[in-house]
């Protein structure tokens, strides 16, 4: 993804007003955003979708009515090219996955800083998927966990090997990178870890996603477990 990208339309969705207007005044510090309406149930994002067919919907969870998921379903069933961006306070897997099977782009926490909003609308508006750091990590514990179950494992798929860098495919830069994206750790913070630019790291998840064959985060960190190319460390 280029740092130059065409207008993003976005619709908001949240039932508490003063949340949405932190949200648009940090939507507004991009100059290829802009917020074309905002709504409060998720009756109403189906309606505003409709007329004024955003690119993004920044969707809330939890709703009177209809709510986040329900909404999301509703919407990627109608209008299949809009991408929708879950914002969320639990971190919990069962939301997360449940989000995701309904349609859902992207599973961002309230909590999430303001470079974090900016990428994850910046990354599902150009085709990709965001799933708030944090919650990876508790998602991984979570796989990590079936499988140590025995007889889960097979279904999850992971199998115990002995841990070994992936330097047939990647970098030692990049192995780095991949090691830190299991840790749970956004770009800015690998950026810091690693005293390298957040543009660079960028680049580096974007290699490790084409070398991996993976199309987001996630699956490239859970291809990474289940290889032993990275340690997990269990919380």
């Amino acid at each position: 993804m280029t740092d130059q990208m065409e207008n993003v339309r976005i619709i908001l969705i949240d039932d508490h007003q003063l949340f949405r207007e932190g949200v648009k005044r940090i939507l507004a510090m991009e100059s290829s955003f802009s917020i074309v309406a905002e709504g409060n149930d998720g009756e109403q994002a189906i309606e505003l979708v409709r007329e004024h067919q955003p690119d993004v919907v920044l969707m809330d969870i939890n709703m009177p009515g209809i709510n986040g998921v329900e909404a999301t379903k509703n919407l990627v069933d109608t209008f299949p090219e809009v991408k929708v961006l879950i914002l969320s306070i639990h971190d919990d897997e069962s939301y997360v996955t449940h989000s995701l099977k309904t349609g859902a782009a992207g599973y961002l926490l309230k909590e999430m800083d303001t470079a974090a909003l900016i990428d994850a609308v910046k990354v599902v508006s150009s085709g990709g998927s965001y799933i708030h750091p944090k919650v990876t990590h508790n998602l991984i514990n979570e796989y990590r966990r079936l499988a140590n179950e025995g007889s889960d494992s097979a279904e999850v798929g992971f199998r115990e090997v002995e841990y070994r860098r992936p330097l047939h495919l990647l970098t030692r830069r990049e192995c780095e990178v991949l090691q830190l994206m299991t840790d749970g750790y956004s770009n800015r913070a690998i950026g810091e870890e690693l005293y390298i630019s957040e543009k660079t790291v960028k680049n580096h998840v974007s290699n490790i996603l084409q070398k991996m064959n993976m199309n987001d985060r996630t699956q490239a960190v859970v291809e990474a477990i289940k290889q032993g190319w990275v340690k997990v460390y269990q919380s």
